[in-house]
């Protein structure tokens, strides 16, 4: 009998069978997706926000522990378990390390990556590289890995696992981690838990995937009729204003428009509906999505002008160009009467001071609602931009109750055996919103502490926090 089984593909999952295997235990990873779709959303990341006390190689300045957990707290609005978060902080500090022993690299901030130089560390390569150098690594400490084998159900017994089915055929293990993503590309369940809002509309039928089309949510779905505890909102995710044209999986990260905060933000009636400039962009980009999905139509279109392009990274899509507003109005479809009393509006409240990117500014509006409380420049230099954006769902934050084991809790009590990381648990950490980075920080911390305790479980090591 093999002694840990690890059911899932992606940093969490690799993560714990590295940590596992690096603690003696014979290792199977079971990844759904074939091998040329590996790696879950990882592939599509680029960086882990890193918690540090002074400069360290790709990372400028400090990060300390408090303002992390600040930054967390204001984009949860306290819906998170503050031990697991500052658990999950702390690891963040003492992982790179380790991730280079197993083939990652990194490097300085890309240009055009809005104020996370001090924060964020890269990978070189973004996340297909470094999801590459883990399969590398883990191939080489003899970790079994087998591609096309979705497990659609598992065998428990009192709160501890026996067995997973992948189809008809039986696989046994001493322990197991479950690390195989929420429900994203679950369209029918998606649309359940977004329902049928005032409008008659169901939004979920026009949101688009940034990830993988391989999280459908099979084994998360099994554990709550299992009775598992739960933990989260269906509703709650990684969500992310993206360009309408992205495919409906697997666009990644280049999808997304960073230009919000440069600009201003209509929906289809031409009408504001957010402060585009509340906060820098990493702590706030992941809250676009969510707004653009309650909107009509579930749409929105971002503006800008010929100040703004340089500022930005650029999207893979080039925005809709014009000369003149009237002009970009009709190009975009949008009601050129009211989006011009729109820009009009918003022009003459700007109050310019001293215009910078790089710091919460002095550059606002008045007498305007919604406000826009930094960056707030007219709309006034053409040639002018427009890029209609949908809700791109990255991952979604229903999971199962943990705790600093990353054990897989029933009735309140955590199997001895059955452990849990990644997006499957991220719910625990992010009730509510996102900042650049931390689903990667969640996902390594817990991914090597889930490995750790699996090993332990299997009789290898005495538990330990892999965060140590």
């Amino acid at each position: 009998m093999i002694d840990v089984l690890v059911i899932g593909g992606g940093n969490a999952a690799l993560c714990a069978a590295l940590m596992a295997r690096e603690a003696g235990a014979s290792v199977l990873l079971l990844e759904s997706a074939p091998r040329e779709w590996r790696g879950g959303n990882s592939q599509h990341t680029r960086n882990l926000r890193c918690m540090h006390d002074a400069p360290q190689d790709v990372l400028l300045d400090a990060y300390p522990e408090e303002e992390f957990w600040q930054d967390l707290l204001k984009v949860t609005g306290g819906a998170t378990d503050e031990k697991l978060a500052r658990l999950t902080i702390r690891a963040s500090s003492t992982c790179r390390p380790w991730m280079r022993r197993h083939g990652v690299r990194f490097q300085p901030s890309l240009a055009g990556t809005l104020h996370l130089s001090r924060t964020n560390a890269f990978f070189m390569g973004g996340g297909k590289a470094l999801v590459n150098a883990y399969y590398r690594s883990a191939e080489t400490l003899g970790v079994q890995v087998r591609y096309d084998a979705p497990v659609d159900r598992l065998e428990l017994r009192d709160g501890r696992f026996l067995a997973a089915y992948v189809g008809n055929e039986r696989i046994e293990a001493k322990a197991c981690v479950l690390a195989c993503g929420g429900f994203e590309s679950n369209r029918e369940w998606m649309r359940e838990a977004w329902g049928q809002n005032e409008r008659g509309e169901w939004p979920a039928d026009n949101f688009l995937i940034r990830g993988t089309r391989f999280n459908q949510g099979t084994l998360l779905k099994f554990m709550m009729g299992q009775g598992a505890d739960i933990i989260g909102d269906p509703s709650q995710s990684h969500c992310v204003a993206i360009d309408a044209r992205a495919p409906l999986y697997d666009g990644g990260i280049v999808t997304r428009v960073d230009a919000v905060s440069l600009g201003v933000m209509v929906n289809r009636d031409g009408v504001r509906f957010y402060d585009e400039g509340e906060d820098f962009w990493p702590k706030r980009y992941a809250i676009w999505g969510r707004l653009v999905a309650l909107q009509p139509g579930q749409i929105g279109y971002c503006i800008i002008d010929s100040k703004a392009v340089g500022r930005f990274m650029p999207p893979v899509f080039p925005g809709v160009r014009a000369d003149s507003l009237p002009e970009l109005a009709r190009a975009m479809g949008l009601p050129e009467a009211a989006f011009l009393k729109t820009l009009a509006d918003f022009n003459a409240a700007c109050r310019v001071g001293h215009f910078d990117h790089t710091v919460l500014d002095d550059c606002h509006t008045e007498g305007l609602a919604p406000m826009k409380s930094h960056w707030a420049r007219p709309i006034a230099t053409p040639p002018f931009l427009g890029y209609a954006l949908r809700p791109g769902i990255t991952f979604t934050y229903l999971g199962l109750k943990t705790n600093e084991h990353a054990a897989v809790h029933f009735g309140g009590q955590p199997s001895d055996n059955l452990f849990v990381a990644g997006e499957m648990m991220a719910g625990n950490v992010l009730g509510k919103g996102y900042t650049a980075g931390v689903g990667m920080s969640i996902g390594t911390a817990f991914g090597r502490i889930a490995g750790t305790s699996a090993a332990a479980a299997a009789g290898l090591r005495e538990v330990r926090h892999a965060a140590a």
